[in-house]
């Protein structure tokens, strides 16, 4: 039996409160580190020498390895505990932060990087099926959406204090800021956290199908970055092979790492689409205005920052509300709305140029957030509620998968345009046009992706529905 359901009543509360503090307080400095290294990236690139193509594996790296990790990580964790898996990763996320602010090269901070992508994937996938496991159906939007809330707080602060930090203490203070965060976290888990969450204990652990969907998502996601490279497209072949070969080998296997059989219920599957068509719309976002504010704009990474900050804040406020919204009403349909405010955003930034004024790009960003935070919580609240109890590390890992998947794509959609039309040189003020022309191609791609997304917020098993799908 989980060991959590013979606790007394009379502690279960407690142990609510604790396990969504220790997944807020992960949830919040996560997307922190993120968005303050892309305001840094100029600055690393400038201290190092590097090209806009390596810089974006700064980011490229640490994601990619985050999204190979995350489901083996959740099954790892449905079988052993949740609370270990979380510990663990907590430890690994710290000691990288260390070997990232000591970085003496761009290499070398993207190997560190890749670490902690490692150590995160193993936070993302048990924070929020923690936060699943102890809070019931009726409850569990609003504290998602709480949840959801500290992402974008983190993403709120990253920009501005980010900024701040790289201006005036370096952007290896952003690395060091971390290590006591994570020694907090790991304090909380050991002093608040007492019980173990482990539906599957006893199973067996997939490892052949563990190597092929990692080597199955490294081949494309990183040939897809490789792109128009041939090298790129002999990966990206393989790499669909080794999906199909890794989705024969799960249908048929008795424990498989990864539950195939969720994707025949349209609303996991369409949701978690929707998922994957949303980050990879939005997330690099972030990287490209940093770059043209920065760059065409010539403003400082403080200022930039500041600007930045109004996309994650207008979510902080919405994302909350959207959660217990979701609880009540349709999840659906407030996570399409939330899509379609997403699509005007990013359209609004397609006719960008050196001349747009900055209150244009601050209202644009607000859309942006706004219709993220509506999209964001109700989604998750539906992928997480269509499944049983003891799938929640797969899905809570379908969830992570989809959000790193996308971020991949995003960056890679953006080096893949910077690739093509800058090259792999140093951003000076005579690529400024083909920079300004590469912002707009993204932002046509990324547009295009979440009108379609649209649609898939929307699919349905065709069953009557309420709000939380649970």
């Amino acid at each position: 039996m989980n060991e959590a359901e013979s606790t007394p009543k009379s502690d279960k509360n407690q142990i609510k409160i604790a396990a969504l503090l220790v997944a807020c307080i992960a949830s919040f400095f996560t997307p922190f580190m993120g968005s303050s290294i892309n305001i840094a990236l100029p600055t690393i690139g400038a201290d190092f020498g590097a090209d806009a193509v390596l810089l974006n594996w700064v980011t490229n790296g640490f994601l990619l390895a985050a999204a190979i990790f995350a489901v083996p990580f959740g099954r790892i964790a449905d079988i052993h505990g949740m609370k270990k898996i979380f510990t663990y990763g907590m430890t690994i996320f710290t000691i990288a932060s260390l070997l990232c602010a000591l970085s003496p090269n761009t290499l070398s901070l993207i190997g560190a990087r890749v670490l902690q992508g490692i150590g995160t994937a193993m936070i993302f996938v048990t924070g929020l099926a923690i936060i699943t496991s102890v809070y019931p159906p009726h409850k569990r939007g609003k504290a998602i959406g709480i949840n959801v809330a500290s992402v974008y707080v983190g993403l709120s602060l990253g920009p501005v204090l980010g900024g701040l930090m790289t201006q005036y203490l370096g952007w290896r203070s952003l690395f060091f800021l971390m290590i006591p965060f994570g020694i907090l976290v790991i304090a909380l888990v050991y002093w608040k956290l007492h019980d173990e969450w482990a539906a599957s204990r006893g199973e067996k652990f997939d490892l052949v199908g563990t190597i092929l969907y990692s080597l199955m998502l490294f081949l494309i996601m990183y040939g897809f970055s490789g792109l128009p490279n041939i090298s790129g497209i002999v990966m990206l072949i393989l790499g669909v092979a080794g999906l199909l070969s890794f989705i024969r080998w799960e249908i048929r296997t008795e424990s498989p790492v990864f539950n195939v059989g969720l994707f025949k219920n349209m609303t996991f599957a369409f949701s978690s689409l929707a998922a994957l068509i949303n980050y990879s719309a939005t997330f690099a976002v972030t990287l490209l205005l940093s770059f043209y504010l920065q760059y065409v704009k010539d403003l400082d990474p403080q200022v930039a920052g500041l600007i930045l900050v109004a996309q994650p804040v207008v979510m902080a406020i919405t994302a909350p509300i959207a959660g217990r919204m979701s609880d009540r009403f349709n999840a659906r349909r407030i996570a399409a709305t939330g899509m379609a405010t997403v699509t005007l955003a990013l359209f609004t930034f397609v006719f960008l140029d050196g001349n747009t004024p900055i209150n244009s790009i601050i209202i644009g960003l607000a859309i942006l957030g706004l219709g993220f935070g509506l999209f964001s919580s109700p989604n998750t609240n539906v992928i997480m509620g269509s499944v049983e109890r003891r799938f929640y590390g797969v899905a809570s890992a379908t969830v992570s998968t989809m959000r790193l998947i996308g971020q991949t794509m995003s960056i890679g959609i953006a080096t893949l345009v910077f690739a093509l039309l800058i090259g792999r040189v140093q951003i000076t003020p005579e690529q400024f046009p083909a920079l300004l022309e590469s912002i707009h191609l993204c932002f046509i791609i990324f547009t295009a992706l979440c009108f379609v997304g649209i649609f898939a917020s929307l699919k349905r098993d065709g069953k009557k529905e309420t709000g939380n799908e649970s």
